[in-house]
């Protein structure tokens, strides 16, 4: 559902050990079951080190996401390694995936904040952020893992990251733990930044982010905010509601999107006849639907007019 929304890359699968995460095992299943579903649409996956660079490589990955982390007790806890040996590991198979022609993505974990050690210094982290992109990989992810940054700190870190790394290598993966998601994605737009991380209906996080934190930031919120600021992402916002609404069907999870929420309720009840025109409560799959002008949800379209250009919504 979700590579046919309009997003540019869905990072779809994960290579580290099943018996370490059994939540990520499968991965070469996942991969085998999408090859092929859109053209167009980017699909990464998670690699912990070479190992599992090569099962994703043989599962048919074009792209690899690497991780690192600005918190030297985060990393122990997170993969027992230090932040250096982290920083190798990563370089390492950044190099080997340039070598055979595959992109790379990095992600720097508790950019704006640890659960352990509290603040973490913006220079630290754009130093770490230099050192992946001079070891070849193509896209840094500053990532605000337990959500308790702000627009000061986001801010703050990019003054320092930006003179060191170019802009358009730049992305940002921000959780909604403390409610500053969106605030911190328009302080990275502002930025120039156009590469944003987000999950549907707000799911995922990090087992280590400690207590009452959240997953990623909300696609369809993002997409939403976006579009309200005349941002042409070319992804269709209602596809994206209905993709969140399965899944936490499924999962039996509650919607963490405000914006979703809104957008399913006002949607038309469903017929007496059983049959309903949109996708409600317990008829989650498929579809988008699609307004009238002149309904009473017009004016809270944010959906683009026209054009289909890939501006700043790179979701997941």
């Amino acid at each position: 559902m979700l590579s046919h929304t309009g997003v540019s890359s869905v990072e779809a699968a994960s290579f580290v050990h099943p018996k370490l995460v059994p939540q990520m095992a499968g991965g070469a299943e996942v991969m085998m079951g999408i090859m092929g579903e859109a053209s167009d649409v980017d699909f990464p996956v998670l690699v912990p080190n070479l190992r599992g660079f090569e099962d994703a490589v043989k599962a048919g990955a074009e792209t690899v996401a690497v991780m690192t982390a600005a918190s030297e007790t985060f990393s122990s806890q997170n993969v027992n390694s230090t932040l250096q040996q982290q920083l190798d590991r990563a370089a390492a198979i950044v190099s080997e995936a340039s070598k055979r022609g595959l992109r790379s993505r990095g992600y720097i974990s508790c950019a704006l904040g640890c659960p352990f050690e509290g603040p973490i210094r913006a220079e630290a982290v754009a130093s770490i952020a230099q050192a992946l992109h001079e070891s070849g990989c193509k896209e840094i992810v500053l990532s605000d893992t337990i959500g308790a940054g702000t627009p000061g700190d986001m801010a703050a870190l990019l003054a320092e990251t930006l003179p060191l790394v170019p802009v358009e290598h730049l992305a940002v993966h921000c959780h909604d733990t403390y409610g500053q998601a969106l605030a911190n994605i328009m302080c990275a737009l502002q930025h120039g930044i156009s590469i944003v991380d987000s999950s549907v209906a707000g799911l995922g996080g990090c087992p280590f982010a400690g207590p009452g934190a959240s997953g990623n930031v909300a696609t369809e919120d993002v997409v939403y905010m976006l579009h309200g600021l005349g941002i042409e992402t070319g992804v269709d916002f209602e596809r994206v509601v209905d993709a969140g609404a399965y899944i936490v069907h499924q999962l039996g999870r509650p919607n963490a999107s405000k914006a979703a929420l809104a957008s399913l309720r006002r949607r038309p009840a469903p017929t007496t006849s059983g049959v309903s025109p949109s996708v409600g409560s317990a008829e989650l799959a498929g579809g988008s639907s699609s307004r009238s002008s002149a309904s009473a949800a017009a004016c809270f379209d944010r959906r683009p007019r026209d054009g289909t250009e890939h501006a700043a919504a790179e979701g997941a």
